[in-house]
């Protein structure tokens, strides 16, 4: 099993990374979450992985923070939840703010997620609720490993990729963002909360 990747960020593009470790290039999905925690590409990063085989494919799945990974580890368990929801959930919004929204019993937040429909969202605070004290008790939410932000040029193109990344159409992405276009946003993170907020108004 491998564990986790230390080497060269080659390439990002939603959801996948590449990383080069010993000459050898790794390719890794990641959720939007860990993306914007990775450096520039041509700089060493580390990743904590997760490794899923099937009949037909293998997959490496890869994050930043231990629990980060651990909530994907736990979503996958679900029934009904495989790892490209897990991926898009994880996408959307962070360990911290999943936490919170069990805690609160939000079915409203999980749902208005692409791809979680209303039993699966119930599902999800059923399941995971008496999970989320351990993740935040157990790593530290600030734990991260070796990263720097990244500079991101053109945030709007990017909000929109990442939104497609989760799941929405690229005109209902595009529309997304147009709609919170005039918040005071210094990133593409920002924009993407944005827009997936005012879906969940």
């Amino acid at each position: 099993m491998i564990e986790r990747l230390r080497g060269t960020l080659l390439a990002k593009q939603a959801p996948e990374v590449i990383i080069d470790v010993g000459g050898v290039g790794y390719e890794v999905r990641v959720p939007m979450t860990t993306i914007y925690q990775l450096p520039p590409i041509g700089e060493e990063t580390i990743l904590l992985t997760h490794f899923v085989v099937r009949e037909d494919a293998q997959q490496l799945y890869g994050f930043v923070r231990e629990i980060d990974r651990r909530l994907f580890q736990d979503l996958i368990k679900v029934n009904g939840v495989g790892p490209k929801l897990a991926l898009a959930i994880l996408s959307g919004m962070d360990t911290e703010q999943f936490a919170d929204c069990l805690n609160r019993n939000d079915v409203n937040a999980l749902v208005a997620l692409p791809g979680v429909g209303k039993k699966t969202g119930e599902r999800l605070l059923v399941e995971m609720r008496d999970k989320a004290g351990q993740w935040l008790s157990d790593v530290l939410p600030s734990q991260s490993i070796g990263t720097k932000p990244v500079a991101v040029v053109d945030i709007r193109a990017e909000a929109e990729q990442a939104l497609v990344a989760l799941g929405y159409k690229p005109t209902e992405a595009s529309r997304l963002v147009a709609s919170v276009d005039s918040v005071d946003a210094d990133s593409s993170e920002a924009l993407i909360r944005a827009a997936l907020k005012s879906v969940m108004r």
